[in-house]
């Protein structure tokens, strides 16, 4: 008679639960829902013609924002502690869908809706949230067969797909406000939200920055220069996000151009990355 293994885990045990990381989660969650939920109130104000709705979309840009700085912390916070578990990566990529697939795909649609023709306008939205699923649904099936994520990322994270267009929807609404009105930037808004479709599904190379945690160590000089970006970014709130995500966006295209010591610099990565740049992401 065979003997039973009892180091391995039941398939009817509970999952583990780690409290810090998934609190992050569902702050990202609570901030999607929050997001959708301005943006279809914004969106109402428009139809029946109660105002622009500006107030509503500005609101929901925040929220959106502040979901890319939970979902920033939860898996830095899981990393830190080693609490990586298969629950805490299905309710990020749940919690993902919402915050960073439905939420800017309602506030695209939102916002051009009146000016365009909506029997088509929601195609492209859903484009963009159907790329952004299929993706995360990718990352799941990779890692539910052992496979480990590298440190670059395959094709544009969704998580910087939604700051992409949550920081220019916010610079949009930032040129346009003297007018309370949305203006010809809102034009820009479904153009980029197919480009950022594309993108994500691309075989352009992105860093994830995994190698950045609180062990992490700079020169003196260099760290003075982060916090002055830092300082910079929040003195210019309304502007500078669009720069530093378009920034990421357009990393990816000149990586390839790059030394590898000068990767090595900008990405704060001090391991040998060996033929990283063949390496398939999953995110």
């Amino acid at each position: 008679m065979a003997a039973i293994d009892d180091s391995k885990p039941r398939q009817d045990e509970p999952p583990k639960i780690y409290l810090l990381p998934n609190l992050m989660t569902a702050g990202n969650l609570f901030c999607g829902f929050a997001a959708a939920l301005k943006t279809m109130e914004g969106t109402l104000a428009r139809q029946q013609d109660r105002g622009t709705g500006i107030g509503n979309f500005h609101e929901a840009v925040w929220f959106i924002l502040g979901a890319c700085i939970f979902d920033l912390l939860d898996g830095r916070l899981a990393r830190l502690g080693g609490h990586e578990s298969e629950f805490g990566r299905e309710f990020d990529s749940l919690a993902d869908v919402i915050s960073f697939g439905i939420a800017p795909a309602l506030l695209i649609y939102g916002i051009v809706l009146k000016d365009f023709d909506p029997e088509w306008t929601w195609m492209v939205a859903f484009l963009y949230l159907l790329c952004g699923a299929m993706r995360l649904a990718r990352f799941n099936c990779i890692a539910a067969k052992g496979g480990s994520a590298t440190k670059d990322f395959r094709g544009f994270p969704i998580p910087a797909a939604a700051g992409v267009i949550a920081s220019v929807t916010l610079f949009v609404l930032w040129v346009e406000q003297k007018d309370r009105e949305l203006g010809s930037w809102k034009y820009l808004l479904l153009p980029l939200l197919l480009f950022l479709s594309f993108m994500m599904f691309s075989r352009f190379n992105y860093p994830s920055f995994k190698a950045v945690n609180w062990k992490t160590k700079r020169s003196i000089p260099r760290t003075i220069g982060i916090f002055l970006l830092l300082v910079f970014t929040a003195l210019n709130y309304m502007w500078m996000p669009a720069v530093l995500f378009i920034s990421y966006l357009l990393y990816g295209f000149f990586r390839p151009f790059l030394s590898m010591q000068m990767r090595r610099e900008i990405e704060e990565d001090d391991d040998d990355r060996g033929e990283a740049e063949d390496e398939e992401s999953v995110r």
